[in-house]
């Protein structure tokens, strides 16, 4: 190895865009693990039609398309119900999504271009809205969510993200036997250049 300081290092890694910082503050590195795992989740479900989507192994009701669909929708509930105290209306009252605790992993009427929508488009209107939330904090986790306890004990954005993650965490692993199983697919990070789609502008 050359001790030259001036030779360029073609060999240095080049991180992929949802990696999270080596070095940050609390808001970015809880942003960026959330980050990685949805890019991870995507990515096990990427690039499959109807039947892929809706495939279900003999001990689990779960599927890759229900998976997608169950993410976006708690987003959109950690997001705004919980942290906001906003009714959870659209895009799912026009999805038709019901009362029913099941409805999305069960909907599998869906196009897979549309579960895939349903998916990114969650994803690109709840990152704006931590954003947003962290700005309103003055750049920390510390806005008081809606939500309480049922004993006045209001729970902060931190912990909402960190359930969010959590939440991730754990369908990620189902999302890996699932993806498996479909196709033989197995691996912890995308290949090549692949990028997910809300980091490219729109559904892929």
């Amino acid at each position: 190895m050359s001790n030259d300081s001036t030779e360029e290092n073609t060999d240095a890694w080049v991180p992929p865009p949802w990696e999270p910082p080596i070095d940050a503050t609390e808001a970015e590195h809880l942003v960026g693990a959330l980050n990685r795992m949805r890019a991870t989740l995507r990515w096990k479900a990427d690039g499959l039609d109807e039947a892929g989507l809706a495939h279900r192994i003999p001990s689990s009701t779960l599927s890759l398309g229900g998976l997608l669909r169950h993410l976006a929708l708690a987003e959109d509930y950690y997001l705004t119900t919980k942290l906001r105290g906003e009714e959870l209306v659209e895009p799912w009252t026009s999805l038709g999504r019901d009362d029913s605790d099941e409805w999305e992993f069960e909907a599998d009427h869906f196009t897979a271009a549309e579960t895939y929508a349903i998916f990114d488009e969650a994803v690109v209107r709840n990152t704006a809205r931590i954003e947003a939330a962290i700005a309103d904090a003055g750049g920390t986790l510390d806005l008081v969510a809606h939500v309480d306890d049922g004993n006045g004990n209001h729970p902060r954005l931190r912990r909402l993200l960190i359930d969010l993650l959590e939440e991730y965490s754990r369908h990620t692993g189902h999302a890996d036997l699932l993806r498996e199983a479909v196709d033989g697919r197995t691996g912890e990070d995308p290949d090549g250049d692949w990028v997910p789609a809300w980091l490219q502008g729109g559904p892929r």
